[in-house]
């Protein structure tokens, strides 16, 4: 995030969550979905947002996941399950307070841990951390990173930093590739690579340490090794626009076409078909908005 914030949306600029809902019901007919996420910004600071995940579960999608800054995890973990959230993706960049608070914007890395471990004693799992891994920064604490998450049972994914947003003006200097990181495990853990499923960001791996301790470990390398060629995600902006891919500048704005009846809906369909036909091998960044406003 921008040390200034972000300009706020109106709440009628925003899609409401029944809009949301149609949108995937949609989606789920024109091309049948294996996987939804919730994200942000930060998708719990959303009231209500229990509601979307209910009227979403009701869609039967078989993976339901929700990426949060784990700040409100500890509250909202029991009420999430119980609406029908399958798991989360945390975002964990430090185990230091100090370079937590910093990285986050003023986070409490202590409300994050007990976020996560409610996560768990809530069953909603896999618990995933996802890191992005800067160079002078967080990069020594790989090692304590993975031995956090294989104490306790759940997957560490680092993150190549993306020339996007306010991480465009440093990525050069940050950037820590994920065959550095997987160096920086060897150290200590010896790395076995799981089969790669089709359309997946990332590459997971078993990681075992001398003493026979064991786990999971992801790396998600977007800019030294793209997962382009069979990647058929789409995104959906809090303002109503389908993009295809992170990276570029583009999105079509759809929000008004679920309320023009047959005819608008009819021309969804070509849209989100056009969407998913063209998606292409990337040739560079071209975002200049904010993450967090992209659902980053």
């Amino acid at each position: 995030m921008p040390t200034d914030g972000i300009s706020l949306r109106s709440h009628a600029d925003i899609m409401r969550y029944e809009e949301i809902a149609a949108l995937v019901r949609l989606l789920n007919d024109v091309a049948p979905l294996d996987k939804i996420r919730i994200t942000g910004g930060e998708p719990l600071v959303r009231p209500g947002i229990e509601r979307l995940v209910a009227m979403l579960a009701e869609l039967g999608i078989p993976d339901m996941a929700l990426t949060t800054n784990g700040q409100l995890l500890a509250k909202f973990a029991g009420p999430l399950k119980a609406a029908g959230l399958g798991r989360v993706n945390v975002s964990l960049d430090s185990l230091d307070e100090r370079t937590y608070r910093k990285l986050s914007g003023g986070g409490v890395l202590g409300r994050t841990l007990e976020g996560i471990a409610e996560a768990l004693h809530c069953g909603l799992a896999p618990v995933k951390t996802n890191t992005v891994v800067l160079r002078g920064v967080n990069d020594s604490e790989i090692l304590n990173l993975v031995a956090f998450a294989v104490e306790r049972g759940i997957e560490a994914r680092f993150l190549e930093v993306m020339p996007i947003g306010v991480a465009a003006k440093h990525s050069r200097e940050w950037f820590f590739s994920g065959a550095e990181v997987s160096a920086v495990i060897q150290t200590r853990y010896r790395m076995e690579a799981f089969p790669r499923e089709s359309g997946s960001t990332c590459r997971s791996f078993a990681v075992v340490d001398h003493v026979g301790a064991a786990g999971r470990v992801g790396l998600i390398s977007a800019c030294s090794e793209p997962f382009c060629h069979d990647c058929g995600r789409l995104r959906l902006t809090s303002d109503g626009r389908l993009m295809g891919c992170l990276a570029v500048d583009s999105g079509v704005p759809v929000r008004a076409l679920l309320a023009s009846g047959p005819r608008g809906l009819e021309e969804m369909r070509t849209i989100i078909g056009s969407i998913l036909t063209h998606k292409k091998v990337r040739d560079t960044f071209r975002q200049p908005q904010v993450m967090a406003a992209i659902g980053g």
